[in-house]
């Protein structure tokens, strides 16, 4: 599929996006926004307004998509393993729980709350993946942090920088979507890239492709929301 983004309107808006970030002076509709530094990495991510879509009569969409660049780096992942993969996870300094440790919790819904809320995803050995609904209930899946799976011969560290680098787009009851795609520590080639991945692989999902794509902005978490289709 051709990228129909304007790649100079794309460019100099991850530039200003970066700019603004670094705490640098950029314009915008003909005003002066003074940036800031944060002293944490802001995440950058895209938002599109579809448009001749109809979320109750058409059909609802999902799908996933793995980035060349991990868009999240620091998002956090536990894993519920077997012996061989919690003692795995030790040694490349991942959280890990055991069968005891999910039985501990004891379906307590504020707990299994707590964890799901604690970690950003999860990862969980072939025989563990089984038995969730029946140590945990269903807290995980509400929480849209259903484990994926770690097979017996599957590199663990592999398998956690795919799923960071996995982006979902999920068509609900409204006409926005928002997808973290980068972060302001990426250089700026990296985020153009991801970008125009993405904004492709929504336009596979749609019924009529690129006419059913409104307005696309990118916006790092403190900075302005910047144009980049129209």
């Amino acid at each position: 599929m051709s990228n129909k983004l304007n790649s100079a309107l794309l460019d100099k808006a991850v530039e200003d996006i970066l700019a603004f970030s670094a705490g640098e002076t950029i314009t915008k509709g003909g005003e002066e926004l003074k940036g800031k530094k944060r002293n944490f990495t802001e995440t950058i991510e895209i938002q599109i307004t579809l448009k001749n879509y109809d979320p109750q009569r058409d059909k609802r969409f999902s799908g996933t998509f793995r980035l060349p660049a991990i868009p999240r780096p620091n998002i956090k992942c536990c894993m519920l393993g077997n012996a061989a993969h919690c003692e795995q996870a030790d040694r490349i300094g991942v959280a890990h729980m055991s069968t005891e440790d999910l039985k501990k919790l004891n379906k307590n819904k504020k707990l299994v709350k707590k964890l799901a809320k604690k970690y950003d995803f999860f990862l969980a050995s072939d025989n563990m993946i089984k038995q969730i609904p029946r140590l945990l209930g269903p807290g995980l899946t509400k929480a849209g942090k259903f484990p994926t799976l770690l097979a017996g011969g599957e590199d663990m560290q592999e398998k956690i920088d795919e799923v960071k680098s996995t982006i979902k787009f999920q068509m609900k009851k409204v006409m926005c979507l928002n997808v973290a795609i980068g972060n302001v520590d990426m250089d700026k080639q990296q985020i153009i890239v991801n970008t125009q991945l993405s904004a492709n692989f929504l336009a596979s999902l749609l019924k009529k492709q690129w006419q059913n794509i409104g307005q696309m902005f990118i916006k790092s978490t403190m900075g302005p929301s910047i144009q980049i289709y129209f």
